[in-house]
Parts: C-alpha cells; structure tokens; sequence
C-alpha cells in the first residue's frame, strides 16, 4: 500500500491517546489531521477528503456515534470507511456501532500497533474492491464508482453492504459460509468475529428491503448465506 497517499482523520478529544495514534500511523507514512470535536470533525469532513476515519465514540461537540450516521447519510462520503475507538467495550456496544456503520471496532485501552495493522486492514480492503460490474435482473454494481442501483433507483450502501452483496452476487446461488465471507468481504487478517457477518447481512437486507428485494439474500440454516433472487 503506498500509505503516504492515505489521509486518515483521527477525532480523539483525549490529547495524550490523540498523540500515541498519530504518532504510530505518521510513522507508517500516513498523513494525520486530528480533530477533538464532533462538530468539527464534521466541518473537516465536509470540506476535505479523507480515506479514513479513526472516530472515538465519546466526543465533546457532537457524540461519536451520531457523527457516525452522518457520514452514513452525507452524499459523498457515505462509504468512507470508519473505525470506532471506546472505551465502551461490551458486546451490545460493539454490534451496536457496527449496526450504525462501522467498519471495524476497536475496544480501549489498545494496543498501537493493532490499531495501525486494522488501519491497514481497512484500507487494503477499501481500495480491493473490483472493477468488473454485477448485474442482475433488479439489481446492478459498479465496483469501480461504487454505485448500487434497484430497478434504476440509485440505493445508497456502506462499504461493507456494498462488497458483500458483490460478493454474493458474484455466485448465484452459491452457499458462502460465514468464515468465507469474513475472509472475502473484511480480508484474512479480518479482526472481526463470525457475528459481524450476521450484523451486515441484517442491515444489508434493511437497505434491500425498501425495494422489495431483500428476500435475495437467504440464510441457508447450518451453512451460511446466498444470493438468489425471486422467480
């Protein structure tokens, strides 16, 4: 990866973790604006891109997760792809912000060098998405621009929605397993457990199902999940 290209904002309020983070990814060659408010990281997004956002969740200004659903809902940089810090680490916290849009979830206090291997797990998997396009009788992909489209209405989907419909898409009918996914859509060297696949089907099938097509993609009990769509 030619990392001196990334252009990471990290909103941290806490100084001292501030500092540690920047340290750690400037010396991987990534460039670093850092931010302390919500609504500020916010102007900053609104003006500027980014290739990635490293977002604590408890912020002054505006709280981390509501800055989190307005990225979500920002034309433009709806897909940016976004890694949630906190100190809030129980389960139901972390299917939660990944139910909002997050990427991926790291659980303070952390390791440095684990937040900068899924920095770089996050990117790799941003820029692998393919450029050959998915069609099929209501629903189209263009990898390369990262529109999605339901009977010519554009639909508007995260990053990991959009790469594990193509993924699916890419093998009608096929029965991926939910460590296959893990491995195809958030990569091998995925942090992430088995669950977070079962979280972004669900709000895949949300976003499906506003065009009545979220029946598409059906849990094969015992075995995992495929994409087949209605006769």
């Amino acid at each position: 990866m030619d990392a001196k290209a990334k252009h990471i904002l990290l909103v941290e309020d806490d100084v001292a973790i501030a500092r540690l983070i920047e340290i750690h990814l400037q010396r991987e060659g990534y460039q670093i604006t850092v931010c302390g408010d919500g609504l500020d990281a916010q102007a900053l997004m609104a003006e500027n891109p980014y290739d990635l956002v490293v977002l604590d969740r408890m912020l002054p200004g505006r709280r981390g997760l509501d800055v989190l659903r307005w990225i979500r809902g920002k034309e433009g940089i709806e897909t940016l792809p976004v890694l949630m810090v906190t100190a809030l680490t129980m389960a139901g916290e972390r299917v939660r912000g990944l139910n909002e849009g997050a990427d991926d979830y790291l659980g303070k206090p952390f390791e440095p060098d684990e937040l900068v291997a899924r920095v770089g797990a996050l990117l790799r998997r941003s820029r692998s998405l393919k450029t050959e396009t998915f069609d099929s009788k209501a629903i189209q992909l263009n990898p390369e621009t990262m529109d999605a489209m339901i009977d010519g209405q554009p639909v508007s989907l995260r990053l990991l929605e959009f790469k594990l419909l193509q993924t699916m898409m890419s093998k009608p009918g096929f029965v991926f397993s939910r460590e296959a996914l893990l491995d195809k859509v958030w990569g091998v060297d995925t942090f992430v457990d088995e669950r977070t696949v079962d979280v972004t089907v669900k709000r895949l099938r949300k976003e499906l199902a506003a065009y009545g097509q979220h029946e598409n993609i059906q849990t094969v009990r015992g075995l995992g999940y495929r994409y087949r769509e209605k006769a």
